[in-house]
Protein backbone atom coordinates (compact mmCIF):
# COMPACT_ATOMS: atom_id res chain seq x y z
CA UNK A 1 0.00 0.00 0.00
CA UNK A 2 1.31 3.59 -1.14
CA UNK A 3 1.02 6.91 0.05
CA UNK A 4 -1.89 7.60 -2.14
CA UNK A 5 -5.58 8.39 -1.23
CA UNK A 6 -7.92 5.94 -0.90
CA UNK A 7 -11.62 5.74 -3.20
CA UNK A 8 -13.94 2.91 -2.02
CA UNK A 9 -15.32 1.22 -5.68
CA UNK A 10 -18.90 -0.66 -5.35
CA UNK A 11 -17.80 -3.86 -8.11
CA UNK A 12 -19.87 -5.98 -9.14
CA UNK A 13 -16.94 -7.86 -11.06
CA UNK A 14 -18.12 -6.79 -14.44
CA UNK A 15 -16.27 -5.22 -17.07
CA UNK A 16 -17.52 -1.52 -15.98
CA UNK A 17 -16.41 -1.49 -12.60
CA UNK A 18 -13.03 -3.68 -13.44
CA UNK A 19 -11.88 -0.94 -15.88
CA UNK A 20 -12.81 1.54 -13.46
CA UNK A 21 -10.00 0.04 -10.91
CA UNK A 22 -7.33 0.23 -13.01
CA UNK A 23 -8.61 4.25 -14.58
CA UNK A 24 -8.67 4.88 -10.44
CA UNK A 25 -5.11 3.61 -10.27
CA UNK A 26 -3.85 4.94 -12.78
CA UNK A 27 -5.81 8.74 -13.96
CA UNK A 28 -6.44 9.18 -9.95
CA UNK A 29 -3.50 7.85 -8.34
CA UNK A 30 -5.69 6.68 -6.03
CA UNK A 31 -5.59 3.11 -4.00
CA UNK A 32 -8.95 1.08 -4.19
CA UNK A 33 -10.86 -0.74 -2.32
CA UNK A 34 -13.57 -2.67 -3.49
CA UNK A 35 -16.89 -3.44 -2.38
CA UNK A 36 -19.24 -5.89 -3.66
CA UNK A 37 -22.52 -5.91 -2.10
CA UNK A 38 -24.73 -9.55 -2.32
CA UNK A 39 -28.27 -8.64 -3.44
CA UNK A 40 -29.01 -11.77 -4.54
CA UNK A 41 -27.09 -12.15 -8.02
CA UNK A 42 -26.23 -15.63 -7.60
CA UNK A 43 -22.33 -14.50 -8.77
CA UNK A 44 -19.42 -16.53 -7.12
CA UNK A 45 -18.21 -13.89 -5.09
CA UNK A 46 -14.81 -15.63 -4.36
CA UNK A 47 -13.83 -15.25 -8.32
CA UNK A 48 -14.93 -11.22 -7.92
CA UNK A 49 -12.76 -11.30 -5.50
CA UNK A 50 -9.83 -12.86 -6.90
CA UNK A 51 -10.58 -10.35 -10.18
CA UNK A 52 -10.34 -7.58 -7.78
CA UNK A 53 -7.30 -8.33 -6.28
CA UNK A 54 -5.67 -9.67 -9.39
CA UNK A 55 -6.45 -6.15 -10.77
CA UNK A 56 -4.98 -4.35 -8.12
CA UNK A 57 -7.55 -3.75 -5.38
CA UNK A 58 -5.91 -2.90 -2.43
CA UNK A 59 -8.33 -4.69 -0.31
CA UNK A 60 -11.88 -6.36 -1.06
CA UNK A 61 -14.86 -6.65 1.43
CA UNK A 62 -18.10 -8.27 0.61
CA UNK A 63 -21.18 -8.08 2.25
CA UNK A 64 -24.61 -10.36 2.40
CA UNK A 65 -27.28 -7.95 2.32
CA UNK A 66 -29.62 -10.01 0.63
CA UNK A 67 -32.08 -9.78 3.75
CA UNK A 68 -31.65 -5.86 4.47
CA UNK A 69 -32.77 -6.04 0.57
CA UNK A 70 -35.29 -8.23 0.77
CA UNK A 71 -36.95 -6.31 3.96
CA UNK A 72 -35.80 -2.61 3.91
CA UNK A 73 -36.37 -2.14 -0.39
CA UNK A 74 -38.46 -5.13 -1.49
CA UNK A 75 -41.33 -4.75 0.87
CA UNK A 76 -41.91 -1.20 0.51
CA UNK A 77 -42.14 -1.76 -2.91
CA UNK A 78 -44.45 -4.84 -2.80
CA UNK A 79 -46.84 -2.72 -0.33
CA UNK A 80 -46.31 -0.02 -3.20
CA UNK A 81 -47.08 -1.81 -6.05
CA UNK A 82 -43.79 -0.83 -7.74
CA UNK A 83 -43.76 -0.53 -10.71
CA UNK A 84 -42.19 2.45 -13.16
CA UNK A 85 -44.29 3.23 -16.26
CA UNK A 86 -46.68 0.06 -14.80
CA UNK A 87 -44.24 -2.09 -16.59
CA UNK A 88 -40.59 -2.51 -14.79
CA UNK A 89 -40.15 -3.80 -11.05
CA UNK A 90 -37.36 -1.63 -10.27
CA UNK A 91 -35.68 -4.11 -9.71
CA UNK A 92 -31.98 -2.77 -10.37
CA UNK A 93 -33.46 0.87 -8.94
CA UNK A 94 -33.97 -0.70 -5.58
CA UNK A 95 -30.90 -2.06 -5.05
CA UNK A 96 -28.37 0.66 -6.18
CA UNK A 97 -29.24 3.14 -2.87
CA UNK A 98 -28.40 0.04 -0.91
CA UNK A 99 -25.04 -0.84 -2.54
CA UNK A 100 -24.54 3.26 -2.57
CA UNK A 101 -25.24 3.40 1.26
CA UNK A 102 -22.61 0.29 1.66
CA UNK A 103 -19.90 1.68 -0.06
CA UNK A 104 -20.30 5.39 1.90
CA UNK A 105 -20.17 3.08 5.07
CA UNK A 106 -17.03 1.38 3.88
CA UNK A 107 -15.20 4.70 2.86
CA UNK A 108 -15.99 6.62 6.35
CA UNK A 109 -14.61 3.21 8.41
CA UNK A 110 -11.54 2.95 5.88
CA UNK A 111 -10.46 6.96 5.62
CA UNK A 112 -11.00 6.96 2.14
CA UNK A 113 -11.74 10.74 0.63
CA UNK A 114 -13.71 9.36 -2.14
CA UNK A 115 -16.35 6.68 -3.74
CA UNK A 116 -16.73 5.36 -7.10
CA UNK A 117 -19.08 3.52 -9.36
CA UNK A 118 -18.95 2.38 -12.60
CA UNK A 119 -22.48 3.87 -14.13
CA UNK A 120 -21.94 6.17 -17.69
CA UNK A 121 -23.67 9.21 -18.16
CA UNK A 122 -26.41 7.61 -20.00
CA UNK A 123 -28.45 5.71 -17.35
CA UNK A 124 -30.61 5.67 -14.46
CA UNK A 125 -27.59 4.19 -12.10
CA UNK A 126 -25.38 7.14 -11.92
CA UNK A 127 -28.55 9.22 -10.40
CA UNK A 128 -29.26 6.65 -7.80
CA UNK A 129 -25.70 6.05 -6.54
CA UNK A 130 -24.55 9.92 -6.88
CA UNK A 131 -27.82 10.94 -5.09
CA UNK A 132 -27.64 8.48 -2.33
CA UNK A 133 -23.74 9.26 -1.72
CA UNK A 134 -24.23 12.79 -1.30
CA UNK A 135 -27.58 12.47 1.05
CA UNK A 136 -25.76 10.18 3.12
CA UNK A 137 -22.04 11.63 2.84
CA UNK A 138 -21.48 15.43 1.16
CA UNK A 139 -17.93 15.80 1.97
CA UNK A 140 -16.85 12.26 0.37
CA UNK A 141 -16.00 13.03 -3.73
CA UNK A 142 -17.88 10.74 -6.10
CA UNK A 143 -15.85 9.79 -8.96
CA UNK A 144 -17.59 7.59 -11.81
CA UNK A 145 -14.16 7.30 -14.55
CA UNK A 146 -16.87 5.78 -17.24
CA UNK A 147 -19.14 8.80 -17.43
CA UNK A 148 -16.22 11.05 -16.36
CA UNK A 149 -14.00 9.93 -20.15
CA UNK A 150 -17.39 9.72 -21.48
CA UNK A 151 -16.26 5.47 -22.71
CA UNK A 152 -18.45 3.59 -24.68
CA UNK A 153 -18.50 -0.21 -24.11
CA UNK A 154 -16.27 -0.92 -27.30
CA UNK A 155 -13.21 1.02 -25.90
CA UNK A 156 -13.87 -0.29 -22.46
CA UNK A 157 -13.27 -3.70 -24.15
CA UNK A 158 -10.19 -2.52 -25.65
CA UNK A 159 -8.90 -1.08 -22.88
CA UNK A 160 -9.62 -4.40 -20.68
CA UNK A 161 -7.45 -6.37 -23.19
CA UNK A 162 -4.64 -4.12 -23.45
CA UNK A 163 -4.53 -3.99 -19.85
CA UNK A 164 -5.16 -7.60 -19.16
CA UNK A 165 -8.27 -7.22 -17.70
CA UNK A 166 -10.14 -10.38 -18.15
CA UNK A 167 -14.19 -10.36 -19.80
CA UNK A 168 -17.00 -12.79 -19.45
CA UNK A 169 -17.97 -14.21 -22.58
CA UNK A 170 -21.35 -12.79 -21.67
CA UNK A 171 -20.12 -9.49 -21.33
CA UNK A 172 -18.89 -9.07 -24.38
CA UNK A 173 -22.87 -10.47 -25.86
CA UNK A 174 -24.98 -7.71 -23.29
CA UNK A 175 -24.71 -6.10 -19.71
CA UNK A 176 -26.84 -7.72 -17.00
CA UNK A 177 -27.68 -6.62 -13.60
CA UNK A 178 -29.31 -9.50 -11.21
CA UNK A 179 -30.70 -9.38 -7.67
CA UNK A 180 -32.93 -11.23 -5.48
CA UNK A 181 -35.85 -8.98 -7.09
CA UNK A 182 -34.80 -9.51 -10.86
CA UNK A 183 -32.76 -9.28 -13.61
CA UNK A 184 -31.62 -6.67 -16.35
CA UNK A 185 -30.58 -7.34 -19.77
CA UNK A 186 -28.79 -4.51 -21.97
CA UNK A 187 -26.41 -3.95 -24.51
CA UNK A 188 -25.80 -5.80 -27.81
CA UNK A 189 -28.38 -6.44 -30.20
CA UNK A 190 -31.10 -5.91 -27.07
CA UNK A 191 -30.55 -2.25 -27.90
CA UNK A 192 -32.36 -2.73 -31.69
CA UNK A 193 -36.20 -2.00 -30.65
CA UNK A 194 -37.28 -4.81 -33.30
CA UNK A 195 -34.98 -7.12 -32.02
CA UNK A 196 -36.34 -10.38 -30.42
CA UNK A 197 -33.97 -11.42 -27.65
CA UNK A 198 -33.14 -15.12 -28.11
CA UNK A 199 -33.97 -17.65 -25.52
CA UNK A 200 -30.68 -18.21 -24.50
CA UNK A 201 -30.76 -15.05 -22.84
CA UNK A 202 -32.62 -15.26 -20.45
CA UNK A 203 -31.86 -17.13 -17.13
CA UNK A 204 -35.10 -17.79 -15.27
CA UNK A 205 -37.60 -18.50 -17.94
CA UNK A 206 -38.50 -21.95 -19.07
CA UNK A 207 -39.96 -21.43 -22.69
CA UNK A 208 -40.69 -25.70 -22.70
CA UNK A 209 -43.22 -26.06 -20.18
CA UNK A 210 -46.48 -26.32 -21.85
CA UNK A 211 -48.26 -27.38 -18.55
CA UNK A 212 -50.25 -24.97 -15.98
CA UNK A 213 -49.49 -24.73 -12.39
CA UNK A 214 -50.74 -23.03 -9.45
CA UNK A 215 -49.06 -20.55 -6.66
CA UNK A 216 -50.74 -19.49 -3.50
CA UNK A 217 -49.53 -16.66 -1.72
CA UNK A 218 -50.10 -15.24 1.73
CA UNK A 219 -49.99 -11.74 2.77
CA UNK A 220 -49.87 -10.54 6.27
CA UNK A 221 -50.25 -6.43 6.17
CA UNK A 222 -48.91 -6.23 2.58
CA UNK A 223 -45.76 -8.52 3.40
CA UNK A 224 -45.53 -11.93 1.95
CA UNK A 225 -45.16 -14.25 4.49
CA UNK A 226 -46.37 -18.00 3.05
CA UNK A 227 -46.46 -19.89 0.10
CA UNK A 228 -47.91 -22.97 -0.91
CA UNK A 229 -49.08 -23.25 2.57
CA UNK A 230 -46.06 -23.46 3.97
CA UNK A 231 -44.36 -20.35 6.02
CA UNK A 232 -41.01 -19.30 4.75
CA UNK A 233 -38.26 -17.05 5.63
CA UNK A 234 -38.68 -13.94 2.72
CA UNK A 235 -35.84 -14.44 0.93
CA UNK A 236 -36.66 -18.11 0.78
CA UNK A 237 -39.74 -16.98 -0.42
CA UNK A 238 -39.11 -14.74 -3.03
CA UNK A 239 -36.43 -17.21 -4.81
CA UNK A 240 -39.35 -19.81 -4.50
CA UNK A 241 -41.98 -18.00 -6.24
CA UNK A 242 -39.21 -16.88 -9.18
CA UNK A 243 -38.13 -20.51 -9.38
CA UNK A 244 -41.72 -21.75 -9.82
CA UNK A 245 -43.11 -18.33 -11.93
CA UNK A 246 -40.40 -18.67 -14.65
CA UNK A 247 -40.70 -22.21 -14.57
CA UNK A 248 -44.36 -21.62 -16.48
CA UNK A 249 -42.93 -18.80 -18.50
CA UNK A 250 -43.63 -15.95 -16.32
CA UNK A 251 -42.12 -13.05 -15.51
CA UNK A 252 -40.67 -11.42 -19.24
CA UNK A 253 -41.17 -7.52 -19.58
CA UNK A 254 -40.06 -5.72 -22.67
CA UNK A 255 -40.94 -2.12 -23.23
CA UNK A 256 -39.96 0.74 -24.10
CA UNK A 257 -38.42 3.02 -21.13
CA UNK A 258 -38.23 6.64 -20.50
CA UNK A 259 -34.96 7.27 -18.40
CA UNK A 260 -34.34 10.07 -16.18
CA UNK A 261 -32.11 11.69 -18.41
CA UNK A 262 -34.88 12.06 -21.42
CA UNK A 263 -33.80 9.22 -23.27
CA UNK A 264 -35.79 6.52 -24.47
CA UNK A 265 -34.10 3.18 -23.86
CA UNK A 266 -35.58 -0.47 -24.99
CA UNK A 267 -35.08 -2.66 -21.85
CA UNK A 268 -35.75 -6.39 -21.03
CA UNK A 269 -36.39 -7.78 -17.97
CA UNK A 270 -37.00 -10.91 -16.15
CA UNK A 271 -38.60 -10.72 -12.90
CA UNK A 272 -40.75 -13.38 -11.89
CA UNK A 273 -41.21 -13.24 -8.46
CA UNK A 274 -41.96 -8.98 -9.07
CA UNK A 275 -44.59 -10.06 -11.20
CA UNK A 276 -46.04 -13.12 -9.59
CA UNK A 277 -45.90 -11.14 -6.13
CA UNK A 278 -46.96 -7.90 -7.22
CA UNK A 279 -50.24 -8.70 -9.21
CA UNK A 280 -51.38 -10.80 -6.33
CA UNK A 281 -51.25 -7.89 -3.54
CA UNK A 282 -52.69 -5.79 -6.21
CA UNK A 283 -55.19 -7.95 -6.20
CA UNK A 284 -55.79 -8.51 -2.79
CA UNK A 285 -56.08 -4.86 -1.77
CA UNK A 286 -58.70 -4.39 -4.32
CA UNK A 287 -60.48 -7.06 -2.27
CA UNK A 288 -60.02 -5.36 1.26
CA UNK A 289 -59.50 -1.40 0.50
CA UNK A 290 -62.58 1.08 -0.55
CA UNK A 291 -62.34 2.20 -4.13
CA UNK A 292 -61.93 5.50 -2.44
CA UNK A 293 -58.41 4.37 -0.73
CA UNK A 294 -57.71 2.25 -4.08
CA UNK A 295 -57.79 5.51 -6.54
CA UNK A 296 -56.00 7.71 -4.14
CA UNK A 297 -53.49 4.85 -3.54
CA UNK A 298 -52.95 4.66 -7.43
CA UNK A 299 -51.64 7.65 -7.80
CA UNK A 300 -49.11 7.38 -4.07
CA UNK A 301 -47.91 4.45 -6.01
CA UNK A 302 -47.31 5.96 -9.19
CA UNK A 303 -45.29 8.55 -6.94
CA UNK A 304 -43.37 6.17 -4.84
CA UNK A 305 -42.54 3.91 -8.07
CA UNK A 306 -40.83 7.48 -10.03
CA UNK A 307 -38.84 8.38 -6.77
CA UNK A 308 -37.51 4.58 -6.48
CA UNK A 309 -36.99 4.72 -10.29
CA UNK A 310 -35.84 7.93 -10.32
CA UNK A 311 -32.37 7.62 -7.95
CA UNK A 312 -35.10 9.75 -4.92
CA UNK A 313 -34.72 7.08 -2.45
CA UNK A 314 -33.11 9.27 0.06
CA UNK A 315 -36.00 11.85 -0.54
CA UNK A 316 -37.79 12.85 2.41
CA UNK A 317 -41.28 12.33 0.14
CA UNK A 318 -40.66 8.65 -0.64
CA UNK A 319 -40.49 8.11 3.50
CA UNK A 320 -43.66 10.34 3.57
CA UNK A 321 -45.41 8.11 1.06
CA UNK A 322 -44.45 4.84 3.05
CA UNK A 323 -46.23 6.24 5.90
CA UNK A 324 -49.18 6.31 3.98
CA UNK A 325 -48.55 3.25 2.53
CA UNK A 326 -48.20 1.66 5.70
CA UNK A 327 -51.15 2.69 6.71
CA UNK A 328 -53.57 1.42 4.31
CA UNK A 329 -51.46 -2.35 4.76
CA UNK A 330 -53.23 -3.31 8.10
CA UNK A 331 -56.01 -5.33 6.33
CA UNK A 332 -53.92 -5.91 3.46
CA UNK A 333 -54.10 -9.87 5.09
CA UNK A 334 -54.79 -12.60 3.07
CA UNK A 335 -54.23 -15.72 0.53
CA UNK A 336 -54.40 -15.18 -3.50
CA UNK A 337 -54.15 -18.46 -6.07
CA UNK A 338 -52.14 -17.55 -9.07
CA UNK A 339 -52.61 -19.83 -12.57
CA UNK A 340 -49.65 -20.14 -14.39
CA UNK A 341 -49.27 -21.76 -18.14
CA UNK A 342 -46.98 -20.81 -21.44
CA UNK A 343 -45.93 -17.21 -19.70
CA UNK A 344 -49.52 -15.84 -18.98
CA UNK A 345 -50.46 -15.45 -15.31
CA UNK A 346 -53.58 -14.85 -13.85
CA UNK A 347 -55.88 -14.19 -10.43
CA UNK A 348 -58.13 -17.58 -9.59
CA UNK A 349 -59.30 -17.17 -6.36
CA UNK A 350 -58.23 -15.26 -3.25
CA UNK A 351 -59.90 -14.79 0.39
CA UNK A 352 -59.30 -12.89 3.61
CA UNK A 353 -61.04 -12.13 6.84
CA UNK A 354 -60.95 -8.26 5.91
CA UNK A 355 -62.76 -8.84 2.82
CA UNK A 356 -65.46 -5.80 1.63
CA UNK A 357 -67.12 -8.45 -1.31
CA UNK A 358 -70.31 -9.60 0.68
CA UNK A 359 -71.53 -12.67 -2.19
CA UNK A 360 -75.09 -12.15 -0.66
CA UNK A 361 -74.73 -8.45 -2.27
CA UNK A 362 -73.00 -9.26 -5.31
CA UNK A 363 -74.85 -12.48 -6.35
CA UNK A 364 -77.92 -12.52 -9.22
CA UNK A 365 -78.97 -15.44 -7.68
CA UNK A 366 -82.06 -16.09 -4.89
CA UNK A 367 -80.78 -14.97 -1.49
CA UNK A 368 -79.82 -11.41 -2.73
CA UNK A 369 -80.07 -9.62 0.30
CA UNK A 370 -79.82 -6.48 -2.18
CA UNK A 371 -82.76 -4.17 -2.22
CA UNK A 372 -83.00 -3.34 -6.17
CA UNK A 373 -85.66 -0.47 -5.81
CA UNK A 374 -83.29 1.25 -3.92
CA UNK A 375 -81.11 2.12 -7.14
CA UNK A 376 -83.77 3.60 -9.07
CA UNK A 377 -83.45 6.75 -7.59
CA UNK A 378 -79.37 6.67 -7.09
CA UNK A 379 -79.54 6.00 -11.13
CA UNK A 380 -81.07 9.31 -11.47
CA UNK A 381 -79.13 11.73 -9.23
CA UNK A 382 -75.88 10.01 -10.81
CA UNK A 383 -76.61 10.97 -14.24
CA UNK A 384 -78.24 13.98 -13.19
CA UNK A 385 -75.55 16.66 -14.21
CA UNK A 386 -75.03 14.46 -17.38
CA UNK A 387 -78.31 14.65 -18.48
CA UNK A 388 -78.77 18.09 -17.78
CA UNK A 389 -75.36 19.20 -19.53
CA UNK A 390 -76.73 16.78 -22.69
CA UNK A 391 -79.83 18.88 -23.04
CA UNK A 392 -77.94 21.96 -22.92
CA UNK A 393 -75.68 20.92 -25.86
CA UNK A 394 -79.04 19.42 -27.59
CA UNK A 395 -80.81 22.97 -27.15
CA UNK A 396 -77.54 24.35 -28.61
CA UNK A 397 -77.41 22.69 -31.88
CA UNK A 398 -80.76 23.66 -32.72
CA UNK A 399 -80.35 27.06 -31.83
CA UNK A 400 -77.52 27.23 -34.29
CA UNK A 401 -79.10 25.13 -37.17
CA UNK A 402 -81.91 27.71 -37.27
CA UNK A 403 -79.81 30.70 -36.81
CA UNK A 404 -77.88 29.43 -40.05
CA UNK A 405 -81.43 28.95 -41.55
CA UNK A 406 -82.70 32.40 -40.87
CA UNK A 407 -79.26 33.35 -42.12
CA UNK A 408 -79.29 31.33 -45.51
CA UNK A 409 -82.77 33.20 -46.37
CA UNK A 410 -81.86 36.30 -45.68
CA UNK A 411 -79.15 35.81 -48.22
CA UNK A 412 -80.95 34.34 -50.80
Amino acid sequence: MGNNGKVVLAYSGGLDTSVCIRYLQTLHKLDVITVTVDCGQHDNFKDIERKAEAIGSIKHLYIDAREEFARNYVVPSIKANGLYQGKYPLATALARPLIAAKAVEVAEKEGATAVAHGCTGKGNDQIRFDVTMRALSPNLKIIAPIRDLNLTRDLEISFAKEQNIPISLEAKKYSIDMNLWGRALEGGKIEEADFEPPEEAFEFINFQNDKAGYVEIEFDKGIPVGVDGEHIPLVDLIQYVNDKAGAHGVGIIDHIEDRVVGIKSREVYEAPAAVAIIEAHKDLEKMVLTKHELAFKQIVDSQWSWLAYSGLWQDPLRADLDRFIDATQNRVSGKVRLKMEKGSLRVVGRESEYSLYRNNLATYEAGSTFDQSLAKGFVELWGLQSVIANSLTADLSIDRKNKKEVENEIKS
